[in-house]
């Protein structure tokens, strides 16, 4: 598993055509932008719902402009909603940044169904109506009373319920279309005339389905601009040298991890330097299969490194003190694995929960810094644990 994963993760291997490694635009060169959203006009109960649709629609805007692995994060300081948007790679800036600078757009429209149309894009002619997205004062998740399925419960303002109930009434059994940034999110039909500003939509969509719907639709109906406040753009020449600093660091790191290893602890240094190739192998190859990697992250990577070594040198430092009283070598390891196992478990525990409250509660580069740390303990615990003593199981001797 190791030799695969080394050949994976090599950077000029044959992986490299089908599955290249994701970086982040510290590292290939990109925008940064920050975005403040005014709330001024939004209730403050329907906030995070605005922030996160607002980021759902920014991050289709931006999918369809082409830009590879965009990452759009959502912060609150304080009172004030901020978007985070990098874009690693892009070349028009003013281009993206006009795009992503529009209030979305929420509308509904009339549907006229051609039976005979030879294709699904034939099949659905949509006339423009004027019932908006700011016409809508509100939409929430609901569940049916009586199958318990989630729908979405619009409502809207005075004149939106006048134009409503217009609506509804020409379109009685047939369907309307729901359009958010000239993208069809929902076609629900019409059973009868609605007056009164509420409406129903009912449909086959889970409850997280039903929810982002609500998050669009917030978006879309809620006067919520988006002002740019920052942008910092990065050459992909600085992140290249970065890129190349990083790994000579994190290689360097390594070797003089495995030269301490085997001076000080002699045979048993060898058999954790291999769990230590072993590990770094893994890791990568776990990295490069869906985490877009960020100086931050490399970062991260090298930390656990070091890190990963720490439980073999609680367990060699117990079988020392077990060989000392006399035990066999076999005797010695297994119970130098047992009695330094609460306190591999309760480090490794403790650096999980910092990385997981770094994760949460922190911006962008804090989190893949994080992320990357969270998952090189984990398999450092897999590659100490069962990989080590499993090659200190079938190669070490009692004699």
């Amino acid at each position: 598993m190791a030799i695969a994963a080394a050949v994976f993760v090599y950077p000029n291997g044959l992986s490299k055509k089908f599955l290249p490694w994701r970086l982040g635009l510290d590292l290939v060169g990109g925008t940064h932008l920050v975005y403040e959203v005014d709330m001024s006009q939004v209730d403050s109960s329907e906030r995070d719902s605005v922030a996160g649709g607002l980021r759902d629609v920014i991050e289709r805007r931006i999918n369809l402009f082409g830009v590879s692995e965009p990452q759009i994060l959502s912060s609150k300081e304080g009172d004030s909603y901020r978007l985070i948007v990098e874009l690693a790679g892009i070349k028009d800036v003013n281009q993206a940044i006009k795009m992503i600078g529009e209030t979305p757009l929420l509308d509904f429209r009339e549907v006229i169904e051609n039976p005979n149309a030879s294709s699904t894009d034939q099949k659905y002619q949509f006339i423009q109506t004027n019932l908006t997205g700011r016409y809508v004062k509100s939409a929430q998740v609901g569940f049916d009373s009586t199958t318990g399925k989630p729908e979405v419960n619009i409502q809207f303002n005075d004149e939106g319920a006048a134009i409503f109930e217009e609506l509804t009434a020409k379109n009685v059994g047939k369907p309307i279309a729901i359009f958010l940034d000239n993208a069809l999110i929902e076609m629900p039909n019409v059973i009868e005339k609605i007056s009164g500003g509420s409406a129903r939509i009912t449909g086959k969509f889970t409850a997280d389905e039903a929810k982002t719907m609500v998050e669009r639709f917030n978006a879309g109906a809620l006067p919520a601009p988006i002002n740019l406040i920052s942008q910092q753009t990065i050459g992909a020449s600085l992140g290249q040298q970065s890129l190349s600093k990083a790994i000579y660091s994190g290689i360097l790191g390594t070797i003089i991890i495995i030269i301490f290893m085997l001076l000080y602890y002699r045979v048993l240094g060898i058999f954790s330097s291999l769990a230590l190739i072993i590990y770094v192998f893994l890791t990568a190859a776990f990295f490069k299969l869906g985490i877009t990697m960020t100086l931050a992250g490399i970062a991260g990577f090298i930390l656990s490194i070091g890190m990963a070594v720490d439980a073999n040198i609680l367990i060699f430092e117990r079988t020392k003190e077990e060989l000392k009283k006399g035990l066999a070598k076999s005797s010695a390891i297994e119970e130098g694995f047992r009695r330094a196992w609460p306190s591999i478990r309760d480090s490794n525990v403790s650096t999980i929960i910092t990385t997981v409250i770094l994760y949460y509660f922190t911006g962008s580069f804090i989190r893949g810094f994080a992320l990357a740390l969270l998952i090189g303990v984990v398999i450092s615990m897999f590659s100490a644990i069962t990989v080590t003593r499993t090659m200190l199981r079938v190669f070490m001797k009692n004699d």
